[in-house]
């Protein structure tokens, strides 16, 4: 029936009317927390082009933890910044670096903050690839033996959830066999499946330390003009055992969030990555934003994208604010 029985306005007059009818909720249990762990004691190195990020020893990393879990925020994942690099990225199945470390310390500070940890091997390699290089080409089948190694590394420090963030054909199944076949069939995998080649990574590589030293990431991550090709992907790792599937970046791909969640109805994560962090703060900042509505209603955004777990940056000052509403 038309106007004026019909007012839409009538469910807008006040806030609890509108909070009654919201049909998307951001909670604190949406959240994850990236954090960059590094060797040392008592390092907290300040990232210039992400403001209130850093690379933060162990034991800052423990003290960093206890606050996220105060903020009832469920869970962190953790970046390596590795002692040493070479060509096989061997530092990240090295049980004695700085993720594997902070694994085991944040899990006896903190037993009930889940801990994810991103698998990859472009933080370890010092040709910053994701895989075994030859002849200018990145290798992918020898390349899964060494995720599975870095999986099955943070899986015995006490990991509760590992992440796959290569993009190389098969990695799924490879690290899914791997945990399995050494008793760890309990660890459920978080795959970056539609991960694309993308700029907004931009300020991750300066925290990461992990810039290509050759060419770039676009023979495995996906093609930014590609939507059709997100559904293949996400199929292929949910058949390799996937228990979450990732869409990253967030903010320029609100439609492949969309696509997986309907597609799949399976849990679906989000990653709110660096440069989309950088560019708010950049504007804060300067005063042309209001960063508190701006954030909220990105995050916003993605879960009605259909996101339902959100990796970003804003997640501790996301958490305060919810606790103001």
């Amino acid at each position: 029936m038309l106007f004026p029985i019909n007012r839409p306005r009538r469910l807008r007059e006040n806030e609890t009317i509108r909070r009654m009818v919201r049909e998307n909720q951001l909670s604190v249990d949406d959240l994850i927390y990236p954090l960059f762990a590094i060797n040392g004691k008592d390092v907290k190195n300040p990232i210039t082009s992400m403001p209130g990020v850093y690379q933060m020893s162990v034991d800052n990393i423990v003290k960093e933890a206890k606050e996220i879990a105060r903020l009832g925020i469920p869970g962190i994942i953790l970046f390596g910044i590795p002692a040493y690099k070479d060509e096989v990225g061997s530092s990240g199945y090295d049980d004695n670096e700085a993720v594997q470390q902070s694994i085991k310390a944040v899990k006896d500070a903190c037993p009930e903050l889940v801990v994810v940890t991103d698998v990859c091997l472009c933080e370890y390699t010092s040709h910053g690839h994701c895989g075994i290089v030859k002849d200018g080409r990145i290798l992918n089948d020898p390349t899964l033996e060494l995720l599975a190694k870095t999986a099955l590394s943070h899986a015995r420090a006490g990991a509760d959830m590992v992440a796959p963030s290569d993009m190389m054909d098969g990695r799924v199944g490879a690290i899914r066999e791997a945990l399995d076949n050494e008793g760890y069939s309990q660890i459920p995998i978080m795959a970056y499946s539609a991960k694309y080649a993308s700029a907004y990574y931009g300020p991750f590589r300066e925290v990461a330390e992990s810039t290509p030293q050759f060419g770039d990431r676009r023979s495995y991550q996906m093609d930014f003009g590609n939507s059709d090709e997100a559904l293949l992907e996400t199929r292929l790792d949910l058949e390799e055992g996937a228990d979450i599937v990732m869409v990253k970046p967030a903010l320029a791909y609100m439609d492949i969030i969309r696509r997986v969640k309907d597609e799949f109805k399976v849990p679906v994560a989000a990653y709110n990555v660096s440069g989309e962090y950088s560019m708010v703060k950049a504007a804060a900042q300067n005063n042309w934003i209001d960063e508190k509505k701006v954030v909220l209603e990105t995050l916003t955004g993605m879960k009605r994208a259909g996101a339902d777990i959100i990796l970003t940056y804003h997640a501790k000052d996301v958490a305060s604010w919810l606790k103001e509403v």
